[in-house]
């Protein structure tokens, strides 16, 4: 029997998926419950592994192309025999039996049956005797013929990552760390400004000027959350917040492996308590109260679009494991291994351009959200003191987006006002 391989449905909100890399190639055996391919969906690279187990028979669809979710990408024929078979019936195929919608048939029949395949989650339970391995990593082991049997992994929950099999190679320039060394502030794409503001990002000198490059998979599904953005009423409040006492914190706190982002979200997340109706989102059915508060923070990727790693129940999370979280969200977001869960299930979105010396903006609101918080520089103010003399704070600019169906403008200042008086009088709170 031949068994069609049709692309997967990774999200509820994925329509086409992008082929990062084939794990098997024609002729290959295929176990049951084995990585066949690689997908890269919306915003993350997703290891799919096959329910069947046969002879990877002909791709359909090399990797690099892109093709609607349960199109057909490659043909799996059940003994040897029947290879050369499946070869002849992915050339007779037409446009139009390329695009139908895949139904099973009985086995007396040579035409295809739908090959079911499954999103595996990498944790820990996805052990049972198999190698847990990033896509790059599987692809430079087999470049440069490393087993990955003899690897010991240093990414999150000992995932074999690329600069394993690189040294192992012997072409790492140094050693990977240990997962467990204290985390590192995080990357300036998503922390709070420091004294010294980070450089804007330089354009690669292969860009192909005057030319049109096509938008990738991760772009593509901007674009698309932008256009549903544009259906919502929105509102926008702003608010000035003096920093002096958290910028303290920050130092004191800093060498423990906490991020001023983690500082940030925590700070949201206590306020958030006191405001359900900012962390809520509207439905057709009226307000949807989320049970938990989950915060989203956009991270620009290196090679384009926007991702947003989500701290889930960070009202739940004291300061230090808040901050552990949110390094590996960003570390694994930018190697695209996040879960779908992991970054579209925010209830409320930071959004930080303060590193850039940007002192104020407006973010747009995300979909299935009712809030965004943009956040500015924080920069040093001249301000009058109350016994009406001239003094000097460090102050930032922040601007909430609200859905106006359901928040209102009263609601929102309340919100921030609550933030900043956490914020100014009592930071040292959130360590608890």
């Amino acid at each position: 029997m031949i068994h069609e391989v049709f692309m997967p449905a990774l999200s509820s909100t994925m329509t086409e998926g992008k082929i990062v890399s084939w794990e098997k190639s024609p002729g290959d055996k295929v176990e049951k419950g084995e990585t066949v391919v690689v997908v890269e969906s919306d915003k993350a690279d997703m290891d799919v592994e096959s329910f069947y187990e046969g002879y990877l028979a002909i791709i359909t669809v090399s990797a690099g192309d892109s093709a609607p979710v349960g199109a057909p990408i490659a043909l799996i024929a059940e003994t040897e025999a029947e290879i050369e078979a499946a070869k002849q019936q992915a050339a007779q195929s037409t446009p139009a039996t390329d695009t139908a919608t895949p139904q099973q048939v009985t086995a007396s029949t040579p035409e295809p049956v739908q090959t079911t395949l499954a999103a595996v989650a990498d944790t820990p339970s996805r052990r049972n005797g198999r190698i847990i391995a990033s896509p790059r990593a599987r692809k430079l082991a087999k470049e440069l013929r490393v087993d990955l049997n003899t690897l010991r992994g240093s990414g999150p929950h000992g995932r074999i990552v690329a600069e394993d099999v690189q040294a192992a190679a012997g072409k790492g320039s140094t050693p990977p760390a240990p997962a467990t060394t204290t985390p590192a502030p995080l990357p300036t794409a998503a922390v709070m400004p420091t004294p010294t503001p980070a450089p804007m990002p330089t354009p690669p000198a292969a860009v192909p000027l005057g030319e049109v490059v096509p938008l990738n998979t991760l772009q593509n599904a901007v674009v698309r959350n932008m256009m549903v953005s544009l259906q919502v009423p929105t509102f926008r409040v702003g608010y000035t917040i003096t920093t002096d006492e958290l910028d303290k914190l920050y130092k004191k706190i800093k060498p423990k492996g906490v991020t001023m982002t983690g500082l940030l979200a925590k700070a949201v997340a206590v306020t958030l308590q006191k405001h359900p109706l900012v962390n809520a989102s509207y439905t057709e059915r009226g307000i949807q109260y989320h049970s938990s508060i989950n915060v989203a923070v956009a991270v620009a990727m290196a090679d384009g679009g926007l991702i947003t790693p989500v701290l889930r129940h960070a009202e739940q999370l004291d300061i230090y494991s808040l901050s552990r979280t949110w390094k590996d969200l960003v570390d694994r977001a930018r190697t695209k291994q996040l879960q779908p869960e992991e970054y579209n299930s925010g209830t409320f979105t930071l959004s930080n351009l303060g590193m850039f010396g940007v002192d104020r903006f407006d973010a747009i609101l995300p979909p299935g959200q009712g809030s965004i918080l943009a956040i500015g520089a924080s920069r040093p103010t001249v301000v009058a003191t109350p016994d009406g003399m001239m003094g000097v704070k460090r102050q930032m600019q922040v601007n909430i987006t609200c859905d106006h169906r359901i928040i209102y403008g009263t609601d929102a200042a309340a919100f921030l006002q609550d933030l900043a008086k956490l914020i100014e009088t009592d930071p040292q709170s959130l360590t608890l």
